[in-house]
């Protein structure tokens, strides 16, 4: 099988790469334009694999992808590529737009004349698969969780432009006939996640003394997947999902924020012990503009259908990430030497509203 990986350098497209090599016999094609947020460093241990093909394109580019559809004959399609950080979209949405709805639909389009191209079987085999988040469904409540059939209410840029490519492949499905299956995820953690997430901020941060900075009160909950888990879960719904269906991932593991950042606080100390608790580094700041107060997924559906759980409790998951960020600072000290040190996103003020009569 052909595999056209889009977004494969970053940190959830590389996992899936990794996964891809390492545990099946698919040829994967890894199709990245390399923001700031990739590294090719991520796909060290496949990069010399005879399966592994990288091609830099961006996904905005309708010519290049019509190079590497005709060049590679895909017979599948997992799209991860996205602007994905709630903070930058706050201080720049544009790109988020172009990337994540433009990109998509220019994507979309190169699928769709590739699969009319097929021949019969080989269309009657094709795929796209869609990679959302959680995040399009908006704010949960103390109680309840999201399911496939939960309305739509992003509140972000970003998860409003996520929200618009769910609908871009819905309606490419619908009204063009191509074969999508969508998932929706719930928060990704793990090894190799560029240090501008909660997870790997913290760890970073409380390794080096520097003030952990909680938004608000801590009190936002969210559901944490590790990201090998999820790996597992999209080759899953992307060979075995019914077309045209949504199937939510979450990793059964709700937690506050301020619970998270203990936790990381405590195996920390546990494991590189400091001259103070570092808990005593934590630090309550401004919160977002238009903070979400709580995401939770229900995956019964992938459960039932495809037999999906995940493998890592929230703990197990955690440790191991701690542990890999302790261990490989020779990927991490340069991007925090030289592309993001840690400070505050996500602080630009909304324009204010025009003065009416």
């Amino acid at each position: 099988m052909q595999v056209l990986v889009t977004g494969g350098a970053g940190f959830i497209g590389s996992a899936l790469v990794r996964f891809l090599i390492q545990e099946t016999t698919a040829t994967v094609i890894n199709v990245d334009t390399l923001t700031y947020a990739s590294s090719l460093e991520s796909l060290a241990s496949v990069q010399d694999d005879p399966r592994y093909r990288f091609e830099k394109v961006d996904i905005c580019d309708a010519a290049a992808l019509a190079r590497v559809f005709a060049e590679h004959r895909p017979d599948l399609v997992i799209h991860l590529a996205a602007e994905s950080h709630v903070d930058r979209s706050i201080d720049g949405p544009a790109v988020f737009v172009q990337t994540n709805v433009v990109g998509t639909y220019t994507l979309l389009q190169a699928a769709l004349k590739h699969w009319k191209s097929l021949p019969p079987d080989a269309a009657a085999r094709f795929r796209f698969h869609h990679v959302s988040t959680d995040e399009v469904y908006g704010s949960l409540g103390p109680d309840g969780a999201f399911t496939e059939e939960t309305p739509y209410q992003p509140n972000s840029p970003y998860s409003a432009t996520k929200a618009a490519s769910d609908h871009l492949v819905r309606a490419w499905h619908h009204t063009f006939g191509l074969p999508t299956v969508t998932t929706n995820c719930s928060n990704n953690y793990g090894p190799f996640q560029f240090p501008e997430k909660l997870i790997p901020l913290m760890i970073l941060n409380g390794l080096e003394g520097k003030p952990l900075p909680v938004y608000g009160s801590g009190s936002n909950v969210r559901d944490w997947l590790y990201v090998e888990d999820h790996a597992r879960a999209l080759w899953t719904v992307a060979t075995r999902g019914r077309l045209g269906e949504t199937y939510n991932i979450g990793g059964n593991s709700e937690r506050r924020n301020l619970d998270v950042v203990e936790t990381i606080c405590d195996t920390l100390d546990e494991l590189v012990p400091a001259a103070a608790p570092r808990r005593s580094l934590i630090r309550f700041v401004a919160d977002r503009p238009g903070h979400d107060l709580r995401y939770a997924i229900d995956a019964s559906k992938l459960a039932a259908e495809l037999g999906w759980t995940p493998r890592e409790t929230f703990e197990s998951g955690l440790r191991r990430t701690v542990a890999w960020y302790l261990d490989r600072s020779d990927w991490w000290q340069g991007i925090r030497e030289r592309v993001y040190d840690g400070n505050r996103l996500g602080l630009s003020a909304p324009a204010p509203a025009p003065a009416t009569a």
